[in-house]
């Protein structure tokens, strides 16, 4: 059986690059299911398709063929998207469409295709209780939201420097995705009953990689 480890937790709560450094160390595949969303969020956007289970079939979704290149980046129908992914306007698409029945069969379908090829550590927000249900080790990581605000403005700020975007605008988004990943009906962002949390809004990534590390 391919092991895997399940990280979930909100945007900005540092799961992304604690899941990359975890899976290089262990010389597992990272995944980055949110990337995935955000992909498709921005395929649908982009073509001004409503966001309506009614619209959103699963015709149109065969249309956005979603991947990672060999370094680890997400390519949306053979383009590097990277970039845009990190954008708020890809994480409110990822959050809008993401609550659609057809959106969450395919990625869930997906990410367990890949996750199942090789040994994985998995990221996302329902990949302990949904995804992966089964997983070898899951972790559910956090950090207050000012300071998951702060490291965003700083990636933004990072990608762009010319960014006219503030700190109380993030957190104001941030705090809407929240709330609608938490009350959605189908998959909604929660820790699952034998994850392990992790807070790491006052801790070094390397202190929380060596965390996680230490209870596998």
């Amino acid at each position: 059986m391919v092991r895997v480890i399940a990280m979930d937790g909100p945007s900005g709560s540092g799961k992304s690059t604690v899941a990359k450094i975890v899976a290089e160390k262990l010389g597992w595949f990272y995944l980055n299911t949110g990337a995935m969303y955000r992909a498709v969020g921005l395929f649908l956007a982009d073509r001004n398709i409503p966001c309506d289970e009614n619209a959103v079939t699963g015709n149109i979704l065969k249309q956005a063929d979603v991947d990672f290149d060999p370094d680890g980046h997400i390519v949306l129908n053979g383009n590097d998207i990277s970039d845009r992914i990190l954008t708020p306007e890809a994480a409110r698409h990822a959050s809008d469409y993401s609550k659609l029945p057809a959106v969450r069969k395919l990625m869930t379908a997906l990410q367990r295709k890949i996750g199942l090829s090789r040994p994985s550590v998995v990221e996302g927000r329902d990949i302990g209780t949904v995804v992966f249900p089964d997983a070898d080790h899951k972790f559910f990581i956090v950090a207050s939201p000012k300071e998951r605000a702060r490291r965003r403005f700083l990636q933004l700020k990072e990608k762009d420097p010319g960014t006219a975007i503030t700190i109380e605008e993030i957190l104001k988004q941030q705090n809407e995705r929240d709330s609608q990943d938490q009350k959605r009906a189908l998959a909604p962002l929660k820790q699952a009953e034998d994850a392990i949390l992790v807070d790491t809004t006052e801790k070094t990534i390397d202190e929380v990689v060596e965390e996680i590390l230490a209870r596998l």
